[in-house]
């Protein structure tokens, strides 16, 4: 390694020494004049340490064929054409960039030092090069030509002494906005450009006309702060400044409306995504792409030689364009990609939710039926009791008993094969009230259950299957609660037109602690009450009923089928 490669090693290392030095020879350049040799080796220096400096490209790169030839070329004309008028469009483009790099910086001194070495630049720019270049008969008032050349490098010895945050002093350290670096850059060159203008149109002096320029440039400054915010009643320019880089010529909004209008009419998630990814080859940039979304894959259009990969969970995308993506273009892509995912997603779940719902139901039919089963059973039972406790003198009361409820037991069971097979229809159709309630007083002709008299009319009809199956279930809760308690009653009763069936017992309370979840959720339970209660209610209000309890004291435990009005329950 040469002496050189060590120096421009180490300089490298620190962003301070080599912005610093780089300013320092750019000092010597601009002090031996613009038409001396040392002037122009001295910015042939100064060029070297801008590349080692700027943050376009690394340092460490090799430079090919191509670009020394560019590079060659860059120097030649600038060897050609040295002179004042480059050494200002030189120490322009430097104060752009160093201005652009100050956004970016939180860290005090860190943006102090590059205040600092812009303020350098700027005082070069007024104080030393534009006097250069405009007549001097038009400089009036105290040269400062001494003051620039042996004050000024007191700034470098002011910049050497802060201390720069690690991030910023390392090698690439610091980014630069493009958009503020131009805007800089315009500015300083509206700044010569008016100052040069004042002189020749109101034949001021250089050092009035700066001032002017100057005032004017910051009322125009204000002038635009206070337009571009947005306050109550006024629109500022920032809303359509930001309008204006959401779109910029990308139909993002013709691709969103066919992608909501996609959404909403293709169901499978995987066939939304290949037609929402095709849609894009409509966009101008787009000439095809691949896309991986968990096990499945696709492609669509074709491949071209730029390629962009838009990572993300679970789908992934890879987009082949005609020309290189711009960043405000990737960020824009990547957005689009987001949106396809989140919709990609949002099927998934829905077809999940689908399928839980689908084994919701199946279970739901299932615990259903295995309750009309368990109460067909505990009929079979007391029947299989009776006729094992009856003597011989009372066979022909058993005759009839079996005779009655046998084929009701058959009906039951056959409904219940029906519901098994059309779990979504209510097998059993309407019953006469009457018939109903007599079948029920055969049915529990041997417990301790009470049928309240009544005058039934003839001409109402309840769902049978939903009757039955809210009376199996709480009489056979009252009748395990018997079991206990054996002074426990039951009663039953039913309005006229079936309106309401109550049920009631003179047993214990239901424990507070199942209450909230009684009847609207299965509750844990060792003799009843668990889930046939819940799938009842929910036979209820799919027939136009609701099963509530209507009392709960001990000695009145009661509950309720009711009819509800036809615009819905009552308060």
């Amino acid at each position: 390694m040469t002496l050189l490669q060590r120096v421009a090693s180490a300089l490298r290392q620190r962003q301070r020494w080599l912005l610093v030095s780089l300013l320092g020879v750019l000092h010597l350049a601009l002090v031996s004049g613009a038409d001396t040799t040392i002037g122009l080796l001295c910015w042939l220096v100064n060029v070297g340490l801008f590349i080692l400096w700027q943050p376009f490209t690394y340092a460490e790169r090799n430079v090919d064929l191509i670009g020394l030839a560019v590079l060659t070329l860059v120097l030649g004309c600038g060897v050609a054409w040295y002179g004042w008028w480059l050494l200002i469009v030189w120490v322009v483009m430097l104060a752009a960039l160093v201005g652009g790099r100050v956004m970016f910086i939180d860290h005090r001194p860190t943006r102090i030092f590059y205040l600092i070495a812009f303020a350098y630049l700027l005082a070069a720019l007024l104080l030393w090069l534009v006097p250069q270049v405009v007549p001097h008969a038009a400089l009036t008032g105290p040269s400062l030509d001494r003051e620039f050349a042996w004050g000024m490098p007191a700034c470098f010895l002011v910049m050497l002494l802060l201390p720069l945050s690690q991030e910023s002093d390392r090698p690439g350290g610091g980014m630069i906005d493009l958009f503020y670096s131009l805007f800089i850059f315009l500015l300083i060159a509206v700044l010569i450009l008016g100052s040069l203008a004042f002189m020749l149109l109101r034949q001021s002096g250089y050092l009035e006309a700066v001032l002017n320029a100057l005032i004017s440039i910051a009322l125009l400054l204000l002038l635009i702060g206070w337009a571009w915010n947005t306050r109550p009643g006024f629109t500022g320019f920032d809303v359509f400044f930001s309008r204006y880089l959401l779109t910029i010529g990308l139909p993002f909004e013709t691709w969103l409306h066919r992608l909501t209008m996609l959404a909403g009419s293709e169901s499978e998630p995987e066939q939304f995504l290949s037609q929402a990814l095709a849609e894009m080859l409509d966009l101008p940039w787009v000439d095809g792409g691949s896309w991986v979304a968990g096990a499945r894959s696709g492609a669509f259009g074709r491949e071209s030689r730029f390629r962009q990969d838009f990572p993300g969970q679970p789908l992934q995308l890879t987009l082949h364009t005609r020309h290189k993506l711009s960043p405000a273009l990737v960020w824009h892509f990547h957005l689009l990609a987001q949106l396809a995912n989140e919709h990609y997603i949002a099927k998934l779940r829905a077809r999940e939710l689908q399928q839980v719902s689908y084994l919701r139901a199946i279970h739901e039919t299932g615990a259903r039926l295995t309750h009309d089963v368990k109460n067909l059973l505990q009929s079979l039972s007391n029947l299989c009791y009776l006729a094992q406790t009856m003597n011989g003198e009372q066979g022909e009361r058993l005759d009839r008993l079996l005779q009655r409820q046998l084929p009701q037991i058959t009906q039951r069971l056959q409904q219940t094969l029906s519901k098994l097979q059309k779990p979504q229809t209510d097998a059993g159709g309407l019953l006469p009230v009457a018939a109903w309630w007599q079948l029920q007083q055969q049915r529990y002709a041997t417990t301790p259950v009470t049928f309240v008299a009544v005058d039934l009319n003839s001409d109402a009809l309840l769902p049978v299957a939903l009757f039955d199956s809210v009376a199996d279930n709480l009489l056979q809760n009252a009748l395990l609660k018997a079991q206990v308690d054996s002074d426990l009653q039951v009663c039953v009763s039913i309005t006229a037109d079936a309106s309401v069936l109550r049920i009631c017992d003179t047993g214990s309370a239901l424990d507070p602690l199942i209450l909230g979840d009684l009847l609207r959720a299965p509750v844990a339970s060792e003799s009843g009450l668990g889930v046939g209660l819940y799938h009842a209610a929910r036979q209820a209000e799919s027939c136009g009923y609701e099963l509530r309890l209507a009392s709960n004291v001990p000695g009145q435990v009661c509950f309720e089928l009711r009819r509800l009005p036809p615009d819905g329950p009552a308060a």
